[in-house]
């Protein structure tokens, strides 16, 4: 399982990359690989205004679905449309097929979300 040192991580197994007041979001390897192979992505509408813990979008797998939250609050600037044309990319690759890029209006909640360190044993503690 890969875990980026770049990235901030939930306990909901999504990363996010901070660059200024963006932040790309998409799900961890260790959430692809619980839910196999991915068929469907459903994501927001470029400008949503989202708050945490409000639903971000739908993945499917042959398994399950899952519904995937928003840890900041912000508005939606970019919808990654490859991998809702695509879904399995994010199978083939979770760090570099990212879901949306937000505008954070609060950067303080990053406070509230885990470093790599942290979410390693996060997953440990799951296996």
């Amino acid at each position: 399982m890969k875990i980026l040192k770049n990235l901030l991580y939930t306990k909901e197994h999504e990363w996010i990359k901070v660059e200024g007041d963006k932040a790309y979001i998409g799900i961890t390897d260790f959430a692809q690989h619980a839910l196999g192979s991915i068929v469907y992505v459903e994501l927001p509408e470029i400008d949503s205004e989202l708050s945490v813990g409000d639903t971000l979008g739908t993945v499917e797998s042959v398994k399950a679905a899952s519904d995937i939250f928003i840890p900041l609050d912000g508005k939606v600037v970019e919808v990654n449309e490859a991998i809702v044309d695509e879904p399995a990319l994010v199978n083939e690759d979770a760090f570099e097929n990212w879901m949306v890029a937000i505008e954070m209006t609060d950067k303080s909640q990053l406070e509230s979300l885990l470093s790599p360190e942290a979410y390693e044993e996060l997953c440990k503690e799951g296996e």
